[in-house]
């Protein structure tokens, strides 16, 4: 349901789109307005259709039947999942091609502030550069609606974090498809859930998705409970399956904060795991032990003085900048490379599988079976054999796609079968190199209650903040100048961690006497309306949120607009006001305290 300005005004409206795909119905009496400064999330499995009505809302896709609407000059930008530099020489011709050419100095602004060299040749650049360069290309254009497709795929934090305040300053609409949590969370203010072909709208941001679709999911499933139907009952199983997922993962969560405390026990002072007081019981849990490693690549050192000790059930998350050496680290810790100073221990017994960014093309000709089965009926899972449907539940897929070809899949589906395919190997060590990428929230879900329930030991390197946070007991932060901080818990208490040195490194401030200040200190200073608004806006700004927060719980009710329209309507126009005023307040905030620190 949209809210009441977008209805007024759209910039796009979609009305009962059907669109046809394969053999079946993709949409159908679909219908989306998007106002001029919405902040939409679009949820949905992989498979789901979510690409496909980026393409539809951009006007690059027609429907079989329904119909597109756009405001006379309205300019939309899509930042697509892959973008293509194919014959393009360099980063900087695929950014400045036509049609749609962003002006030069934009385009070039922005990619400084990325940090990306668009001279880079084309065909060599990395999955990174490219992103970086795609998004220079995007934001250049000036768009009043910006359609973004995994937009914090390749980026490392710091150009997450760029990303993130531009469209915190945008001034535009905008609609994100994302697997990150932290950026949809910090970001959207609406949430567009596409399931089984319908579209669903609920105006409260990505925080209160998960209660919003668990309240649906919760009414469906009591309305296919008294529904006497094989049909009914398929049809529900996957929603049931995810909601009592979530629920055991909030119990994995509160298991994950012990291991934490007590690998904290075991970290000294600077963040090094302690290596010289270990017990027999600790040596024999040993899985990977390094002492004083160092590695450089010509005069860049990547990585020096590192130690740790990795026990049995650890779970490794592994971040920094591009460039910074994560892969590097995670290659001495397996063996791949060896240092070039200390010396890197690994358990003899170790077997390990890796799951890597590069993820090997499954043939598009094979069917599920075949690549889960050997084309048979049964798979070894870790030695119990389990039956190929059953063992496609367990990874969100409807059993009846045994028999379906991989050509039919989406990029996101095929990477959840390659993790149901090497989840099912035997070993005790396993990689995870940027495993988030391509994942829909619910295959997220999936992968954070297999790591949790893995007996063996985990290395993840991952950009992905909400991902770390879950799944973590210790953390190993990079900075590309050779020192890695170690911290127990997620990316939460690396950042504090940070934070707090970086506190203590600030010098103290004297304070001067009246006699002591320099005259024209005196005069150049906040005058009396600007001082009293930078004392009063932080306590309006907490109480705008606030007041959000309770009218997002409000709306939140799944039934309310069927109930009541009225109250509906009237709580969209009191959440769209609250949020120009929140939006006016940050904004005035931020000039002044930019003032004031110019003055001071």
């Amino acid at each position: 349901m949209a809210s009441a300005r977008a209805m007024a005004a759209p910039i796009i409206s979609l009305e009962d789109i059907r669109l046809r795909q394969g053999d079946g119905l993709l949409f159908d009496g679909l219908s989306l307005f998007i106002g001029a400064r919405d902040r939409l999330a679009l949820i949905g499995r992989n498979g789901a259709g979510k690409t496909t009505l980026l393409r539809l809302i951009a006007g690059t896709l027609e429907p079989d039947v329904g119909r597109r609407s756009a405001q006379p000059g309205a300019r939309v930008v899509t930042l697509p999942q892959d973008p293509s530099v194919a014959g393009f020489a360099t980063l900087a011709d695929f950014a400045l091609a036509e049609p749609d050419a962003p002006p030069r100095h934009e385009v070039e602004s922005i990619a400084t502030q990325l940090g990306i060299d668009l001279s880079t040749d084309a065909q060599t650049a990395s999955g990174g550069e490219r992103r970086r360069a795609a998004i220079a290309r995007a934001l250049a254009q000036a768009p009043d609606l910006l359609l973004l497709d995994e937009p914090t795929n390749h980026l490392d934090l710091e150009a997450i974090d760029w990303l993130e305040g531009w469209l915190t300053r945008y001034t535009g609409a905008f609609l994100v498809i994302s697997h990150d949590r932290t950026f949809l969370t910090k970001l959207t203010k609406a949430c567009l859930w596409l399931d089984r072909g319908a579209l669903r709208r609920q105006e409260v941001g990505f925080g209160g998705f998960e209660a919003w679709n668990e309240a649906v999911l919760a009414e469906e499933a009591k309305i296919a409970d008294k529904l006497d139907s094989k049909i009914a009952q398929e049809l529900h199983w996957l929603q049931r399956g995810v909601t009592a997922r979530r629920r055991r993962n909030q119990g994995r969560l509160e298991r994950l904060h012990v291991m934490r405390a007590e690998r904290k026990s075991m970290l000294g002072m600077q963040g090094t795991a302690k290596l010289g007081l270990a017990t027999d019981d600790v040596k024999s849990k040993m899985v990977i032990e390094a002492i004083g490693v160092g590695k450089s690549f010509g005069e860049r050192e990547v990585l020096k003085d590192f130690s740790i000790r990795i026990q049995r059930g650890d779970r490794i998350g592994i971040v920094g900048p591009n460039g910074a050496g994560k892969t590097t680290l995670l290659k001495l810790l397996t063996g791949e490379l060896e240092p070039d100073t200390g010396t890197v221990n690994r358990a003899k017994t170790l077997s390990g599988i890796t799951i890597d960014q590069q993820r090997r093309l499954l043939d598009p000709d094979k069917r599920v079976r075949d690549i889960l089965a050997d084309g048979g009926d049964w798979v070894t899972v870790r030695g119990v054999k389990k039956h190929v449907q059953g063992y496609l539940k367990e990874y969100l897929f409807s059993p009846g796609v045994a028999d379906a070809r991989i050509g039919g899949f989406s990029g996101g589906e095929r990477s959840r079968l390659l993790l149901a395919r090497e989840f099912a190997r035997e070993s005790n060590l396993l990689v995870l190199d940027e495993p988030t990428n391509d994942l829909d929230l619910e295959t997220l879900d999936l992968l954070q209650e297999v790591i949790s329930d893995y007996e063996g030991t985990v290395l993840i390197v991952s950009h992905d903040r909400d991902f770390l946070d879950r799944t973590t007991t210790m953390t190993i932060g990079l900075d590309g100048s050779g020192r890695a901080d170690i911290v127990a818990g997620g990316f939460r208490e690396l950042e504090a961690l940070r934070a707090a040195r970086a506190e203590a490194r600030r010098p103290v401030k004297q304070a001067s006497t009246p006699s002591e200040r320099p005259r024209e200190s005196v005069a150049k200073k906040l005058g009396f309306r600007d001082q009293h608004d930078l004392d009063k806006l932080p306590g309006e700004i907490a109480r705008l949120e606030a007041e959000i927060g309770k009218t997002e719980a409000a709306m939140a009710d799944p039934g309310l607009y069927v109930r009541s329209p009225q109250t509906f309507e009237a709580l969209s126009g009191e959440l769209d006001a609250l949020r120009r005023k929140l939006e006016a307040a940050e904004e005035r905030w931020l000039e002044l305290a930019e003032k004031a620190e110019a003055l001071d």
